[in-house]
């Protein structure tokens, strides 16, 4: 009998905060839910988490950072500069998607003054089939997997070098995450956050480790 394939509904909530009727605060977030008669069940353990961090985000929108606006909004007028409205996204990319696994990261983007914002990257990878979540030793199979990793990093740092911090290739070790990685069909995708091993402005990097004898392809998690 052939499994039904997961579908995605994207949820959108915008909120726009006044104070003394200026716009201080805009806050957008979008999620996805995810529906298969099939893992039904599973599935919805996935949406009530996706749904938890939204409301917590939006709490946060509506109480941290509106707070910190006001805050900044007397300090300019004491000091009459100008007006910097804050600005929060919460986005979420799904990089797998199959009947059985489902993958993604979401961006938080806050901008709270300053030359620019910041982006936060958090990530996940589910086995929709039994509800539960990826690490990253059940993809990673090679028996030194750190070593085998950060080789694979470091070789990809090599080919733009200019890219990155000076000490990258020490960094890579010392700012290494194991939630930090997501599942695509090419492979598994490594990250760092800004400012981990390179300036703000070559952004969050990634690296693509392609599946092999040493990186598990996720779906092998299905077959029976």
């Amino acid at each position: 009998m052939t499994q039904e394939k997961i579908s995605v509904n994207t949820i959108q909530v915008k909120s726009e905060y006044y104070y003394n009727e200026l716009l201080l605060l805009s806050c957008e977030i979008s999620y996805p839910q995810f529906t298969s008669q099939d893992s039904a069940i599973r599935l919805e353990k996935i949406n009530r988490l996706l749904r938890q961090n939204a409301l917590v985000y939006q709490e946060y929108c509506s109480d941290v950072l509106l707070n910190m606006a006001i805050e900044q909004y007397w300090e300019g007028v004491e000091g009459n500069y100008p007006l910097r409205g804050f600005e929060a996204i919460l986005t979420h990319e799904i990089t797998y998607l199959s009947d059985c696994i489902v993958s993604f990261y979401s961006d938080r983007y806050e901008y709270t003054g300053g030359a620019h914002g910041n982006t936060t990257r958090v990530s996940a990878t589910y086995n929709a089939k039994t509800g539960r979540m990826l690490d990253l030793n059940s993809i990673i199979v090679c028996r030194d997997s750190k070593k085998y990793l950060f080789n694979e990093i470091k070789e990809q740092i090599d080919k733009e070098p200019s890219v990155y911090f000076e000490n990258a290739g020490t960094l890579i070790a010392e700012t290494f995450s194991p939630n930090q990685f997501y599942v695509t069909p090419q492979g598994m995708v490594i990250y760092y956050q800004h400012y981990d091993i390179a300036p703000y402005s070559s952004g969050i990097r990634e690296f693509l480790i392609p599946y092999s004898d040493c990186v598990r392809d996720p779906e092998t998690f299905c077959s029976k």
